[in-house]
C-alpha cells in the first residue's frame, strides 16, 4: 500500500503517515494495536524540496494531499527553516481541515502565510471560499514568487487546474511538482 509520510524528515526513528479511510485496508489500519510489526520500505517519490532550489516554497493541499505537505511543513520547522512559504489548503469545511490546529502554531515556527480555503464555510468565516484558483495565488503569493518551487497534492481534478494556474502566474514546469494519489 503506498503511503505518503506526513511525520518531518528530521524525525529520527519515527515515521507517521497520515491515512484516508478509503477500502479494505484503509478502513481497518487505524485499528492496528500499538507494536504491530510494519514492513517499510521508501521513501520512492521526489515529492520533496530537498531536491529543488528555491527562495520560497508555495505549497497547495487539497483533502488527503495535506499529507505530504504536513511533512514538508514539520521539517522545515525542525530544521528552523527561514525562507517564505505560503501554504493554500482547502477543506469541504472547517471541521473537516486536518492538523489546522498544528498549522496554526506553525504559522509562529516558520516564516508561513497560512490560506485556508472552504467549500462549505460556517456564516462566520471570514477567509478564502472555494477552490483555490489562479486568481486565489495572486492574492496571497508575493511578488517574484515565480522563482519560488511549488508542490500540489490532493485530487486530480484540483492538481490539473492548480497546474494551468501556476503556469499562467509565469512560473516555470521545472518548478511545479506534483504527488498524485490517483492513478
Amino acid at each position: 500500500h503506498p503511503f505518503s509520510f506526513s511525520s518531518s524528515g528530521e524525525a529520527d526513528g519515527t515515521v507517521e503517515v497520515s491515512i484516508k479511510a478509503l477500502g479494505d485496508f484503509t478502513e481497518t489500519v487505524g485499528g492496528l494495536e500499538v507494536g504491530t510489526r510494519a514492513y517499510i520500505d521508501g521513501p520512492h517519490g521526489v515529492f520533496s524540496p530537498d531536491l529543488y532550489e528555491g527562495a520560497g516554497f508555495c505549497l497547495i493541499a487539497g483533502g488527503v494531499g495535506i499529507t505530504p505537505t504536513m511533512s514538508i511543513l514539520r521539517t522545515f520547522a525542525d530544521r528552523g527553516d527561514t525562507r517564505p512559504i505560503v501554504a493554500f489548503v482547502a477543506s469541504r469545511t472547517w471541521e473537516d481541515a486536518t492538523c489546522r490546529e498544528e498549522l496554526g502554531a506553525l504559522v509562529g515556527r516558520l516564516n508561513l502565510s497560512l490560506v485556508h480555503t472552504l467549500g462549505q464555510p460556517p456564516p462566520d468565516w471570514s477567509g478564502e471560499v472555494g477552490r483555490i484558483d489562479e486568481a486565489m495565488l495572486r492574492r496571497h503569493l508575493p511578488a517574484g514568487s515565480q522563482r519560488w518551487q511549488f508542490f500540489i497534492c490532493g485530487p486530480n481534478p484540483m492538481m490539473d487546474a492548480m497546474e494551468d494556474a501556476i503556469l499562467a502566474l509565469e512560473v516555470a514546469p521545472s518548478r511545479v511538482h506534483t504527488e498524485r494519489f490517483g492513478w
